[in-house]
């Protein structure tokens, strides 16, 4: 059995705003990545992946707090760790962030060379900076990145070529876990392509040892990531594998995020599109019962009555619905 990178055990972390309101952005979530696995994380914008994500890094800024839960990472179970402690022993040794809009991570105003060099002397002082220069021109050739981006400022390098640059810096010390939040958006197809296969050479050179991919693109998932998990107003409502989440879901909003998008994948591309009526809930005053509810054609009144649990069927798959598995394939082919 592999050994396990990151565990995660009912999760649940807030937003509090200027008035006082709770916003319950991560509602307790579970999960678990084994070594050389990797886990994509698919659903709407606001549904709580990047909280999710932020959350998993176990340092927390206001207005996001941490409410219950455990994160264990690499055996280390972080949760209640004193910041400080956690930005020097465990961002970017145990785990590490590729954010949402990486391009504009850089610093304009130093070069690559030098904040590769901030990075690993604020984990390992005694490093020479002869050292962390050929460390990192090693990774950047090998990672299909010419050493001479070191020497270059932001500003002279292309949109595709910056965030291939975040990435490698950000798992320059080898992290166990990565999130990549979003990291081929407002990309084009082909430096798309060139952040997909930099993150498997990742993987397959050993650098990191499993990683979290976070997107809207439920598809992309299918190509980069074993298993996927979707999440909706802060809850997970369907986890298997890639395979089964892309070909087959079985939670309606999973469903309708595969009907909702064009995909080039053999037996997908024929399908009629479909758009999910509605908008997700105000989880300032959520609703009771299934979350999804108001926005769900096969919804039944005993959807309202209580809160929805997850239901485990065959392997590591979970959904929640209130609808048995053998129900919801009935009522799909009745569609």
């Amino acid at each position: 059995m592999s050994k396990v990178m990151l565990e995660v055990k009912e999760l649940t972390t807030k937003y509090i705003t200027r008035f006082r309101e709770d916003v319950y952005a991560v509602d307790h979530v579970s999960l678990k990545v084994e070594e050389g696995k990797s886990l994509g994380i698919a659903g709407e914008s606001g549904c709580g992946k990047s909280t999710l994500a932020l959350s998993l890094m176990g340092y927390y800024f206001a207005p996001l707090h941490y409410t219950s839960g455990e994160i264990i990472i690499n055996g280390q179970n972080i949760t209640g760790m004193d910041p400080d402690e956690v930005r020097k022993s465990i961002l970017g040794t145990e785990i590490a962030y590729i954010p949402q809009s990486a391009m504009n991570a850089l610093n304009p105003t130093q070069k690559i060379i030098h904040l590769i060099e901030d990075v690993i002397q604020a984990h390992n002082p005694k490093t020479t900076k002869k050292e962390i220069r050929e460390l990192a021109e090693g990774r950047f050739e090998e990672l299909g990145l010419p050493a001479e981006v070191l020497q270059k400022y932001p500003v002279e390098l292309s949109g595709g070529m910056k965030q291939r640059t975040v990435i490698a810096t950000s798992v320059i010390l080898n992290p166990k876990v990565l999130i990549a939040d979003e990291p081929s958006s407002a990309l084009d197809v082909t430096s798309q392509k060139m952040v997909i296969k930099m993150l498997r050479d990742l993987m397959e050179k050993g650098y990191v040892k499993s990683m979290i991919f976070i997107t809207h693109e439920l598809p992309l998932l299918y190509n980069v990531t074993d298993d996927i998990m979707v999440m909706y107003a802060g809850q997970i409502v369907e986890k298997g594998t890639a395979q089964e989440v892309v070909f087959d879901p079985l939670h309606p909003y999973a469903k309708g995020l595969m009907g909702s998008i064009i995909v080039p994948e053999k037996g997908l591309r024929d399908v009629k599109l479909t758009a999910i009526p509605g908008v997700p809930p105000n989880l300032k005053k959520p609703p009771f019962g299934c979350q999804f509810a108001e926005r769900c054609k096969y919804v039944i009144p005993e959807c309202k009555s209580h809160p929805i649990d997850l239901r485990e069927i065959k392997g590591d798959r979970i959904y929640r619905c209130i609808f048995t598995e053998a129900q919801l394939r009935k009522v799909y082919q009745n569609d």
